[in-house]
């Protein structure tokens, strides 16, 4: 069952329900956030790596740890290049099926792993998105515990089932306004489209004035 339709709206009524997650920027400057979840993966992350280098485009990676662990020289690559990173959790297990220790082992060997491959301290790793987008106010309540930033999405145009490049890239450009947060996959699913996918969209945003944006940059704008 395809659920694009249904993203906008749920966006509408889980922004104003859960305002202390990161949902999109400001809106008041021509931004937005690329965001790619469930890598790195061997094959598609490196064809996305270079998209985004010949368009001079940053972006945002949410790292699976195991994925991690598998590629760190890509994972390490990508925040050479600028880009930013954050947590996915260890194996893709939505965050409400764990108990608080588990989800606290996850998101701790996640962060370990990137902190390794990119040479990073771990507490500067805080950003994280929740699995398939699911958490319940008990998530949110032990990610503030644990000082980790949770981090969602604005634009969600279901590349993950494959539905064919323009018509992603289509959902991207009808729904994409001033700060988005876009959601995209260089993992095992989707991950076989990024790259061309990718490719068509950025010069279609560059064409209309957007500039790439890192979360951190929209973390910082919310505060002002």
């Amino acid at each position: 069952m395809h659920l694009a339709p249904l993203y906008p709206q749920l966006y509408k009524i889980l922004k104003p329900s859960f305002p202390d997650c990161l949902w999109s920027g400001k809106g008041d400057r021509k931004v937005v956030a690329l965001t790619f979840d469930d890598g790195p993966h061997p094959q598609y992350t490196p064809q996305l790596i270079q998209v985004l280098a010949q368009h001079q485009a940053i972006a945002n990676f949410f790292w699976l740890g195991c994925c991690v662990e598998r590629s760190p020289q890509i994972a390490k690559e990508i925040y050479q290049r600028g880009n930013w990173v954050g947590i996915h959790g260890y194996d893709h297990t939505s965050f409400p099926l764990l108990t608080a220790d588990a989800l606290q082992l996850s998101l701790a060997k996640t962060q370990a792993a990137i902190a390794k491959a990119c040479d990073l301290d771990p507490k500067d790793i805080r950003d994280v998105r929740p699995p398939n987008g699911l958490f319940t106010p008990r998530t949110l309540t032990l990610l503030r515990q644990w000082q980790y930033r949770p981090v969602m999405w604005s634009v969600v145009p279901e590349d993950w089932v494959r539905p064919g490049i323009d018509v992603v890239v289509n959902r991207v450009m009808h729904q994409v306004v001033n700060g988005s947060i876009i959601v995209l996959h260089d993992g095992a699913h989707g991950g076989q489209d990024v790259a061309a996918t990718v490719a068509q969209l950025l010069p279609l945003l560059q064409a209309q004035g957007y500039a790439f944006v890192t979360i951190e940059q929209l973390w910082h704008e919310s505060k002002l």
